[in-house]
């Protein structure tokens, strides 16, 4: 609340302050929850995919403007048709939510990291350099397999790394990456494969 209306509002009647102090603090709590319901993946926590595109285009712009290094990791859970079929969508919807938590304590606070859909998820990888999003890609790697949870249960990702380019669209910087992704799955899984 700005400081003339806040000032306005102490010059009222007490019960008539409480109320209108009331229904300010509804009306903040409810925009913060519609804009956690309209940028968020409800099943991971994670941002969705939409506001990942936005933010891609934002970092790409930025990476163009001042040179600066931009990668992009794609990751998909190995047969994931598999583990539903398996261990039913409620389990396979908590292996989706375990792999996010392990996700977001790998990543920086300036890594951006999406549910894209069904079992793919993009990570978005600002001022970092193909080298350095490796070591962090081989870090992920470990924290999936030494989790408690997802190693328990044998679920292994794949995955696809790749930089962004000057001459670069949104499509084709997408596309390499899921190019690398394909390259992973066409070679056995259970492996991340960069593409320059």
């Amino acid at each position: 609340m700005d400081k003339k209306l806040s000032k306005k509002i102490s010059a009222l009647d007490p019960r008539f302050r409480k109320k209108i102090e009331d229904l300010f603090s509804a009306m903040t709590e409810s925009v913060s929850m519609l804009y956690e319901a309209a940028t968020h993946d409800e099943k991971t926590g994670l941002y969705n995919n939409k506001f990942f595109e936005s933010i891609l285009e934002m970092e790409m712009e930025k990476a163009k403007r001042g040179q600066e290094k931009l990668c992009l990791f794609i990751i998909d859970i190995d047969f994931f048709k598999k583990i539903n079929d398996e261990h039913g969508h409620i389990k396979a919807d908590e292996f989706l939510k375990r792999l996010a938590d392990v996700l977001k304590k790998q990543l920086r606070k300036s890594d951006v990291a999406a549910r894209f859909g069904g079992e793919e998820f993009f990570i978005l990888l600002p001022q970092t350099n193909l080298e350095k999003a490796k070591a962090l890609t081989a870090r992920i790697r470990d924290a999936i397999k030494s989790d408690k949870i997802l190693g328990k249960h044998n679920i292994t990702v794949s995955g696809g790394l790749t930089c962004y380019k000057e001459k670069d669209t949104k499509k084709s910087f997408m596309e390499r990456a899921d190019k690398a992704l394909y390259g992973a799955k066409q070679t056995g899984r259970d492996k991340f494969v960069a593409v320059d």
